[in-house]
């Protein structure tokens, strides 16, 4: 049951949730929306019906239009969000400290809102949250290349990843992980709709909160690599379920480092289509 319900009282029969639904099973043939009972099982939860309607007459899912935020006076104009964009930075710099409970549960709320192919929602966020246990981890990492690269071997094209181990056991160079207090690994189900893009995309959106929450953030191959490519044990150590895609990692935690204006790019190519 998707618990489709119509408050008849503030229904104006617009028929926009009708006309806004992905998979077309409202039906407005009695004046007022309703989804067939043989259709419900088509509905793939995206609640467009609730969020267009004008005057918050539909609920579905258990959910009430009460209950979300509302848009309308609330955006940031576009020269914020321009600025937003084009002042965040790779930060490789960490005060070592966790970042504040409250700061993280906004940040990963915001993330976990991100959408995925054929709104799926099946992705899984592994985040370390203490530093504590990002140093145990760190500490791990380390001693596994370490003792790959006096034993058997680093796997082939990764071989780098013994000089990573020296800087560390020597002077504690810490390029793998950049000294971050925090990590972020979100992967996807490999069977679902869109299982390389869906993690990309939440992250994206955790970078650009975590960058108007005052946070800093790096994009984290090395981190992606080791767990799956070099050290695949720790897939399973850090929870991460084996029908799951490598993903990809954020680094993240507060700044040790302010950045005062932003870059000048080069251009990319531009490529306007005709046809």
């Amino acid at each position: 049951m998707i618990d489709f319900c119509v408050d008849e009282s503030a229904c104006i029969q617009c028929g926009e949730c009708a006309k806004d639904c992905v998979m077309g099973i409202i039906s407005m043939d009695n004046g007022v929306p309703e989804v067939p009972a043989a259709k419900e099982a088509q509905c793939i939860g995206c609640q467009h019906c609730m969020v267009v309607c004008p005057t918050g007459a539909v609920s579905i899912l258990g959910k009430k239009p009460e209950d979300s935020l509302e848009i309308a006076g609330n955006l940031p104009t576009a020269d914020e969000v321009e600025m937003l964009l084009k002042s965040r930075r790779s930060v490789r710099r960490y005060r070592q400290e966790n970042v504040d409970r409250a700061v993280l549960a906004r940040l990963m709320d915001v993330a976990r809102n991100a959408p995925t192919g054929k709104n799926a929602m099946n992705l899984q966020f592994t985040v370390v949250d203490d530093m504590a246990t990002m140093q145990a981890i760190r500490e791990a990492t380390y001693a596994g290349i370490d003792e790959l690269s006096k034993g058997s071997g680093l796997p082939a094209g990764f071989e780098f990843f013994g000089t990573t181990a020296k800087l560390w056991n020597t002077r504690k160079v810490d390029i793998l992980f950049r000294g971050a207090p925090h990590l972020l690994w979100v992967t996807a189900p490999a069977d679902s709709a869109a299982p390389e893009a869906d993690p990309m995309i939440a992250l994206s959106y955790f970078e650009v909160m975590a960058a108007a929450l005052g946070l800093g953030t790096v994009w984290c191959g090395f981190a992606k690599w080791a767990f799956t490519q070099v050290l695949p044990e720790m897939k399973g150590r850090l929870g991460v379920p084996e029908n799951h895609t490598a993903g990809y990692a954020i680094m993240f935690g507060y700044p040790d480092v302010q950045y005062c204006r932003t870059v000048q790019r080069g251009d990319q190519k531009l490529h306007t289509v005709s046809f």
